[in-house]
């Protein structure tokens, strides 16, 4: 095993699974004009209703409400029109349009208020695209703006990454990040390459094998061959992918979007003719505007919009408080659409970290399990590297003291060397069977082997019931997409009952695989962890994203995060989203008929403006409360399986 040469006993860092990302750059909310204007339409709207339950007089929260109108929105307005130009009807105008025409016949606290849902709406919008912009860059900086280029003559000079050429040869010193991909031409070393290809562990890096750029180098010095430009590196490949990804995932709709260019373009049609037929029949232009008025309150769409949005929100806001955050009401929305899931491995379906699962003492050895493993542990825990720990954490959950270690080495990729209670003990890599996905480790003490540890990345306790979840969710099991090797996804597919099992794959390589179940009709959802997986999370029907060990980049592409890092939070929003699909159809069952017989009393007789108020207030109110009964624990334990 691989650690540094110090043989330093300073309290090691906590255990991480990947090297550690770019710090990271987000984008603060009230950076961006929406939030600013959608924050100054909700304080206008607050303090001008505020004043209204006071009883204070009109001419003292009018104001307020104009303010709200203006700041909250111009914006939608200007939108509307710039669409209206490419004869192109949306909502945002006619919602602009239907507030007005609250505010023209008295109802200003109406219209207000949609006009500060609309706001908001679009500063979150704005502010999920901000952060995912802001992780797509600083995984940039995962890869070095500089590297140190050895010259023909054998000469050393520090470069701009950029500069690089393929054919290059790049001296990569202990503990520095790897400046292009290329091939090993020297040297030995581990190199921790999780952000790459997901592997738990360091991959051990001889002449002749792969690097890539961004991967961070163990304690060995490589001399490493440059074969791709910098532009065309796999990290910078994973940058592309996110972006194309992002920009040309099918722009997803609420239900009520998905027809609003026919319902914007017949209300305002309508209303034109409410308002026009009965005028060219000599009715007088008073009663005539005051019926067109009264039309286009009841047909507004304050009703049908709260008929969406209260269950998604109640969702997501229930799921929230279960671990699990999805970002959007469009994100609550696809999960309910998928029906194909595709999983990774490692720190998905596994823990991501490894431990020791078999202590094997060498019969004549004389030592029995626990001499063992306290002598590796000892002569292991000056050393950072992943194994050791999980061999040093094993000791100490058994109270096992550990002696003092001396002379202390490290070899790269061979392992281990100190002087324990006066012994040589080496701990190193040995073979393992090809039917295991353990990696074992030899301990030899004065040159003669005394036994062997077997550490694995441990599967998550709730893994085979998580799939078997979405098996029954999907109708079909899921597919597992790893960079792990195929010996290794093969026994974690057998143990969780998965058949589709496709190993090896680079960032690239699991988006062809999201988008060839796409293009065969399905819609997939992705669920990973890592800077890796980012790209298909993005790719995706839905992502979700394990929150304890994923990354900033995974994080921001997905759709949803697994806060507490319970698989099967997975299938239960998935659950939960149908749930609030099935809330919205009933919801707009219930807005379409309260509209309906209010128009045809509009319409056939004489309905009275203040009754035609109440009616549509009266059907915003009933789909609002419909909508909220998701925010109940009931609903959470009902799509957890929990009684």
């Amino acid at each position: 095993m691989v650690g540094p040469v110090s043989a330093t006993l300073a309290p090691r860092p906590a255990p991480a699974r990947t090297a550690p990302e770019a710090p990271r750059r987000r984008t603060r909310v009230l950076a961006l004009p929406e939030a600013r204007w959608a924050l100054a339409a909700l304080v206008a709207f607050l303090l001008g209703l505020a004043l209204d339950l006071g009883g204070a007089p009109v001419w003292a929260s009018a104001p307020l409400y104009a303010v709200a109108y203006a700041t909250g929105g111009w914006e939608p307005a200007l939108e509307g029109l710039r669409a209206l130009r490419e004869k192109t009807l949306d909502v945002d105008l006619l919602m602009i349009v239907a507030a007005l025409g609250a505010a023209a016949i008295g109802q200003v606290l109406d219209g207000a208020l949609l006009i500060v849902i609309f706001a908001t709406s679009g500063a979150l919008e704005a502010l999920a695209t901000a952060r995912t912009a802001d992780s797509v860059r600083g995984l940039l900086d995962l890869a070095p703006t500089t590297a140190t280029r050895v010259t023909p003559d054998g000469a050393e000079e520090t470069v701009p990454t950029a500069d690089l050429a393929t054919g290059d040869t790049l001296l990569i010193r202990p503990g520095e990040r790897v400046g292009a991909d290329g091939t090993v031409l020297d040297g030995t070393s581990e190199a921790d390459q999780a952000t790459i290809t997901g592997e738990p562990l360091p991959v051990v890096k001889r002449p002749g094998d792969e690097v890539f750029a961004g991967t961070l180098n163990g304690t060995g010095a490589l001399r490493v061959r440059v074969d791709r430009d910098p532009a065309d590196s796999v990290i910078a490949r994973i940058v592309t992918l996110v972006e194309e990804a992002s920009r040309t995932k099918a722009p997803t709709q609420l239900f009520i979007e998905k027809v609003e260019q026919r319902y914007a373009v017949g209300i305002v049609v309508a209303t034109l003719a409410v308002f026009g037929v009965p005028l060219a029949f000599g009715e007088d232009l008073t009663d005539a505007l005051l019926r067109a008025m009264t039309f286009m309150i009841v047909v507004s769409p304050c009703a049908v919009v709260l008929a969406t949005m209260p269950p998604l929100l109640s969702a997501i806001a229930n799921a929230g408080r279960h671990g699990v955050l999805v970002k959007s009401a469009v994100a609550m929305e696809r999960l309910g659409e998928i029906d194909t899931a595709a999983l990774d491995k490692t720190g998905t379906l596994t823990e991501g970290a490894p431990e020791v699962t078999d202590v094997r003492p060498l019969p004549g050895s004389g030592l029995d399990a626990d001499a063992l493993l306290t002598l590796a542990a000892a002569a292991e825990h000056p050393s950072e590297h992943p194994l050791a720990r999980a061999i040093v954490t094993a000791a100490r959950t058994r109270g096992l003291p550990l002696p003092t270690a001396d002379d202390f080495t490290a070899t790269p990729g061979q392992g281990v060397t100190a002087t324990v209670a006066g012994h040589v003990v080496t701990v190193g890599r040995a073979a393992r069977p090809a039917s295991d996905a353990a990696t074992v480790v030899e301990v030899t003490r004065d040159g003669t082997p005394v036994g062997t540890l077997a550490l694995t990345d441990r599967l998550r306790p709730d893994a085979a019931a998580t799939t078997a979840d979405l098996t029954a969710l999907t109708g079909t099991a899921p597919t597992l997409l790893t960079g792990d090797n195929a010996r290794t996804a093969a026994l974690v597919a057998e143990a969780t009952g998965i058949t589709d099992v496709r190993a090896g794959l680079l960032p690239e390589d699991k988006v062809n695989a999201v988008r060839d179940l796409e293009r065969s009709g399905r819609k997939v959802l992705f669920v990973g962890d890592g800077v890796n997986d980012a790209p298909a999370l993005a790719a995706a029907h839905s992502g979700v994203a394990m929150g304890r060990a994923g990354s900033d980049l995974a994080l921001e592409t997905a759709d949803a995060v697994v806060v507490r890092d319970e698989l099967t939070a997975v299938p239960a929003v998935v659950r939960l989203s149908r749930t609030a699909r099935r809330l919205v159809v009933q919801n707009l069952v219930i807005a379409g008929t309260f509209i309906a017989v209010l128009v045809v009393w509009d319409l056939a007789g004489h309905l009275p403006l203040p009754l035609g108020v109440a009616g549509h207030e009266g059907s915003t109110v009933l789909v609002g409360l419909n909508g909220l009964r998701l925010l109940r624990e009931s609903a959470w334990r009902s799509v957890a399986g929990e009684g």
